[in-house]
Order: structure tokens, then sequence, then C-alpha cells
């Protein structure tokens, strides 16, 4: 009998192991989950990411994070996160300034403009975290937290 993954996908071969299926289903699971949020994210005419490292600063204030700082507590790895924050800089969701003695430190802050658009957003990711995964109970929540940290732990 064919699993719900493998009907989902249309897949007439069974998977090659067990393993195999869960990585498959995370993934699967992790793109339809990101697809609606990136659908919210795109009349602010931010990504995910851009919005990731928006909630970041703004758990930062008021002391700010430098480039390196906000590339550790990244959700999902950035290839060139100065290029993520020149594109918040020049859309005035965020400001950097560069530190006195080493000229090379700068630190990033979010802006007023970045404070509101977060406040704008929230309600409406609110209701997209209720539909994905509020037919969950706190019980059920707590251990798919549990075993994706697990998984992350050895990956």
């Amino acid at each position: 009998m064919a699993s719900g993954l493998q009907t989902e996908l249309k897949q007439r071969k069974p998977f090659r192991s067990l393993k195999e299926e869960a990585t498959l289903s995370i993934w699967r699971t992790a793109a339809l989950l990101e697809h609606a949020f990136e659908s919210a994210l795109k009349p602010q005419r931010i990504t995910s990411t851009q919005y990731n490292v928006l909630r970041i600063l703004r758990g930062s204030e008021p002391e700010g994070l430098c480039r390196n700082e906000i590339s550790a507590r990244l959700v999902r790895e950035a290839p060139d996160v100065t290029r993520l924050l020149d594109r918040l800089e020049d859309a005035k969701l965020i400001a950097r300034q560069r530190g006195g003695e080493d000229r090379r430190y700068v630190l990033t802050r979010i802006t007023r403009a970045g404070l509101a658009l977060l406040d704008d957003v929230e309600e409406q990711i609110d209701h997209i975290h209720e539909a994905q995964l509020g037919h969950l109970d706190d019980t059920q929540l707590r251990r798919l937290v549990s075993l994706l940290a697990e998984v992350r732990r050895r990956a």
C-alpha cells in the first residue's frame, strides 16, 4: 500500500527506505509551509530570510548585532549576508553604523520602518501558523518540536 507521501508525489515505486521517506517528508512539509509564508510576505516585498533578519534584530534591541552574529542566528543559512543587509538597508528597514575603534565592525539595528513592517505582518503570520499547525494539540506540537530538534542535532 502506498504511503501518504507516495500518493502526494504520485510516486509509483516505494521509497528505498523509511529514512528516505522521512527525509523527503520533511522537505515536502517545509516547502509547503514556506510557500504560504512567502506568499504572505510578498505584498511587503520581503523574503522569509529578510523577515528572519528583521525578527532577529527586533530581538536584539536596543543593542543591535554585527553581520556575523546575524548570520549565526538565521534559521536558514544565507550565502551573502552582506548583500541581504544591503537590500534591507536600501529599503530603510535596517540601519548600519561603523564601530569607533575597529572600522570593520558594523553594528546593525532595525529601524522604525522595520518594526512597523513586522507589526503589520504579525497577525497574518499568526493566522498562517494557526492554519498550518492549529489542528495539533500542545502535546503533539511539543513532540514534533522535540523530534525535529533531535534530527537537527544529528544533521
